[in-house]
């Protein structure tokens, strides 16, 4: 971690800091934009909120997806493939399990400096309507760790670069339709059981419930669902590093 941390800030530092500005971007234009057209959004719980403060949460969760995914994917991708960056890892003390956590850990720290960033600028903005919205920084961080340690998972048997694009063609519809700009219940009720199923909506949705006050013990639900997907990932990038490296 130390090692990928030392590389960002000396050649992709600027890179990095650009990836705060998007969901910013979206949040100007969307929220502030068409929130004078649309007014108050009813949310699944029957709570109305203004738009502006319907979407920000669900931007917030996006940022921390996507702080974790650009590192946990396309950096672990050109190290694996073209550095032979783990070759030299392995090759010392360290074991798979260490380097999975440690490029974990940094696309974690990534999607939490842009989940910190997005969050002071809801709170400058006056979009967070509770108190609970200071647990949304730890939400975020599990979200994140949710997402790198899948994507990793995932970027361990890719081959080329015309395979990785598979990767955006997956986020991109997931973050359009997580109930990001419109509540759940526009969907027909098959959809809608698709949706749940999505990782970025139980993300969304826990965000939300803690930045507009909606706590309730459902949001448990959603937790327990990133504890089995950071499992699963750290198991499976644990394993697909061995097989390709130790074995």
């Amino acid at each position: 971690m130390a090692r990928g941390w030392r590389a960002t800030r000396s050649t992709n530092s600027l890179v990095v800091l650009s990836g705060m500005v998007e969901p910013i971007f979206y949040l100007l234009s969307m929220g502030l934009g068409l929130e004078a057209l649309i007014g108050q959004v009813q949310t699944d719980d029957g709570q109305s909120v203004p738009y502006a403060a319907f979407i920000a949460p669900a931007l917030l969760a996006v940022a921390a997806m996507n702080g974790a995914i650009y590192d946990s994917t396309w950096n672990v991708f050109f190290k694996m493939q073209f550095a032979k960056l783990y070759e030299g890892m392995l090759a010392t003390s360290l074991g798979p399990l260490d380097v999975a956590l440690g490029e974990i850990s940094l696309a974690l720290a990534r999607g939490l400096l842009y989940a910190t960033g997005f969050l002071l600028v809801m709170q400058a903005l006056g979009l967070n309507l509770s108190w609970w919205a200071l647990l949304a920084l730890p939400a975020v961080l599990l979200i994140a760790f949710g997402f790198a340690s899948v994507g990793m998972a995932v970027t361990s048997y890719m081959k080329t670069f015309q395979q990785m694009d598979w990767i955006t063609f997956v986020l991109l519809p997931m973050f359009l339709f997580s109930a990001t700009f419109y509540p759940l219940s526009v969907y027909p009720p098959g959809v809608q059981y698709v949706i749940q199923a999505l990782p970025l909506w139980h993300g969304v949705e826990l965000v939300r419930g803690l930045t507009t006050g909606q706590v309730d013990a459902g949001l448990l639900w959603h937790v327990l669902y990133y504890a089995v997907m950071i499992v699963i990932g750290v198991v499976m990038t644990t394993r697909r590093l061995t097989a390709l490296f130790l074995t």
